[in-house]
């Protein structure tokens, strides 16, 4: 993208395709989450919330489609604490013996890591207007944590 304060942060081999997760290296936070397909190489947004709820990178961002989500703001109602609570109880809903592990902050939005016990199980994101949550159901199966 030729924008020199974009790092990537951390690769997961899954299943389905390897993610990738890409943070702003001036502040630390989230900018993008990115999928390689393990069958052609090719590179591309992740999905959901990826594209969704993300008011800086992603599609809904103001002046895309018109803004169709209002002027975005910086003071997001739902904080990481609360994020983490509404994971949860999804988890214990929907994926019981599970719990919430890493949270990454990006512009919208929450991506948690799913625990089954120490293992990574997946991820979810929350919404950090709404509390929102959104289970990353195309990865498949975690295999590993690439090193960087």
């Amino acid at each position: 993208m030729g924008n020199p304060d974009l790092t990537v942060k951390q690769v997961e081999e899954y299943t389905n395709n390897f993610y990738v997760q890409v943070n702003e290296a001036s502040t630390g936070k989230g900018a993008f989450e990115l999928l390689i397909n393990k069958q052609t190489g090719n590179i591309y947004p992740e999905m959901g919330p990826n594209m969704m709820w993300n008011i800086k990178y992603g599609m809904m961002r103001a002046g895309i489609l018109g803004g169709i989500f209002g002027t975005p703001t910086t003071t997001t109602t739902v904080t990481q604490t609360q994020a983490t609570t509404n994971a949860q109880q999804y988890l214990n809903t929907y994926i019981p013996g599970t719990t919430t592990g890493d949270v990454t902050t990006f512009y919208g939005y929450y991506t948690i890591e799913i625990l089954n016990g120490s293992t990574t199980y997946g991820m979810l994101s929350v919404n950090s207007y709404t509390g929102q949550v959104w289970f990353h159901n195309w990865h498949g199966t975690f295999i590993q944590e690439l090193a960087l």
